[in-house]
Parts: structure tokens; sequence; C-alpha cells
């Protein structure tokens, strides 16, 4: 399977917070879309990092409350690993393991085009293997 079917499925909003913003907002964008990480844009179209939960619990536990009045710049992943839509599934997978990420930007001639989710690669391959199942069963059965 593909990105680009993950994308057709789920969707291609991107959530994006500009750098500026504060990390107390962006916990406030996170909480208002139900997601675990946002794209960092200062126009919402080019990628200046991404921002997760886990970047802020881990700064808190350093910085302490203060953190929360600072830009998300000072908090973000700025070297983001990124995938195409014509990306395969199982190559996003290793991606995912190997960096220890769970959220990808989707990135198409320079431009941000949706985000995939561990969630999504999951939700992806037990869909495949749902099909693959039903398929040998009416096989079985003839």
């Amino acid at each position: 399977m593909r990105i680009s079917e993950i994308l057709r499925r789920k969707g291609s909003g991107v959530v994006t917070i500009a750098p500026d913003a504060t990390v107390r907002e962006l916990l406030a964008v996170l909480s208002a879309h139900n997601v675990g990480a946002v794209i960092v844009s200062a126009d919402g179209v080019a990628l200046s990092g991404i921002a997760s939960e886990r970047d802020v619990v881990r700064r808190l536990h350093t910085r302490g409350a203060a953190l929360l009045d600072e830009p998300v710049s000072s908090i973000m992943t700025a070297a983001v690993h990124t995938c195409r839509p014509d990306d395969d599934v199982e190559t996003l997978n290793a991606t995912m393991t190997e960096h220890r990420i769970r959220h990808l930007p989707v990135v198409r001639d320079g431009r941000m085009v949706g985000i995939v989710s561990i969630g999504d690669v999951v939700k992806s391959q037990i869909s495949e293997l749902e099909t693959e199942r039903e398929a040998l069963v009416r096989y079985l059965h003839g």
C-alpha cells in the first residue's frame, strides 16, 4: 500500500502552528484537534519543524513551567523526516521504527500534502491483513 492511499482514506489536512506561538498555544492546538503533533510552519505551507506532546513533556521536565510561555521554535524538532505520497507503507514503518518517530509529514514537490502517524500505518496494515484473510477464506470455501 502507498502513503497516498492512507491520505485518501484519512484526508490530507495538516494542523500547523507558527514558530513564534507559545508552547501554551501549542498545547491548546494539540487538544483542540485531538492530535499528538503539529507541523511548525510560518506560512502554513513551508515546513520549519514538528512539535509533539513528547517534545513538551521532555522540555517541561527540564525547564519547568516557564516553558509554557516560550516559543514553539524552542522545543520543536527542526530536522524533520518526511515521506512522499508514492512511498510504500512498509518503508514508512521501517523509518518510523528506526528513528523512533510517530508522525511524518508527507511532501510532494516541496509542499506538505498531509501527515501520517504510526496509528495510520498500523490501521493500514490491519486493513491489508483483513483483506488477505477474507480472500483466503473465500478461496478455501470455494
